[in-house]
């Protein structure tokens, strides 16, 4: 599992930072999660092809979080892509695009589809064999939700060297890898845990930007590998934070805490702080195990 930060700066585009976008690579999917201004250029220059994404969720319709959208569908346009494109989003993320494109005469010559969110439940939005991705609904001051990706259990590893010792046909490895016991050539019931071992253990992520501190949220993220959680304020302007349904350093932090995930990656920092450390060091007072987003950063688990 790896995170690829595009952009986490709250607000406004800066020459040297850019508005919330990130990329997450699992299970060989490519996942964009929002798209701020200046996405797709961040994509270039992490060299991520476009190619590979074929999932966009975007948290709620502020300009920070998607005004880099209908830039990169254009994009995908130019570069003649075929493939299907699914966008899940906020009800109403549609017809934003659809008049954009309209007016401008440039309709995807993929099929560009389009899944739009109004539950303040959590859903299932995506599944296969490999991984699933849920809602997580926030609160914020428009409609916005984060997302919950996690992967499916893997198979049994097979030992090789102990199945043939035990007389095992090679026909029946597979059943092995599925957890099921098998019968020998010569006759005798084979219990699974005596020729497999466990699968390597799976991972989870958990994005939560924009939202005000919000403990409901905990029970959805119990133990993630990584939550990435919004820290616009810190404390010194913590009554800000509410009024603008947004969270504080430690406010992240209490949350890692409490769900007790395994690590924090803060991000979507205020502009007005000229260094970021300082969110490091406050949240630190509550949970240790806390890295800073930062544009161009990678994290990988």
């Amino acid at each position: 599992m790896k995170i690829t930060i595009l952009g986490c700066y709250a607000a406004t585009p800066r020459s040297f930072t850019n508005p919330t976008s990130q990329v997450l690579e699992m299970k060989n999917h490519l996942f964009l999660i929002d798209c701020g201004e200046g996405t797709q250029v961040q994509l270039r220059r992490n060299r991520i092809k476009f190619s590979k994404i074929r999932h966009i969720f975007i948290s709620h319709l502020h300009g920070d979080h998607f005004y880099g959208l209908v830039g990169l569908i254009s994009t995908f346009r130019l570069l003649n892509r075929e493939q299907e494109l699914h966008v899940y989003g906020p009800k109403g993320i549609k017809e934003i695009i659809s008049l954009q494109l309209k007016l401008a005469n440039s309709w995807t010559n993929y099929p560009l589809i389009f899944h739009e969110l109004q539950s303040k439940e959590q859903e299932l939005l995506y599944e296969d064999d490999k991984l699933s991705v849920k809602t997580i609904p926030l609160k914020h001051r428009v409609y916005t939700n984060g997302f919950l990706f996690e992967e499916k259990p893997g198979e049994r590893k097979l030992l090789v060297h102990e199945a043939q010792r035990l007389n095992i046909d090679k026909t029946l490895f597979k059943s092995l890898k599925k957890g099921k016991d098998v019968v020998s050539e010569d006759g005798e019931l084979i219990p699974n845990s005596m020729v497999t071992s466990d699968p390597e253990p799976v991972k989870s992520y958990a994005f939560c930007s924009d939202t005000v501190y919000d403990p409901e949220i905990v029970p959805m993220i119990k133990r993630v590998t990584a939550l990435y959680h919004e820290s616009t304020f810190l404390e010194e302007q913590h009554e800000l934070a509410f009024p603008t349904k947004h969270s504080t350093a430690k406010q992240a932090a209490s949350i890692a805490r409490d769900a007790g995930v395994q690590h924090l990656i803060l991000g979507h920092y205020s502009t007005r702080y000229s260094d970021i450390e300082l969110f490091r060091t406050e949240a630190s007072e509550i949970f240790q195990n806390i890295s800073l987003a930062d544009d161009g950063k990678e994290f990988t688990f």
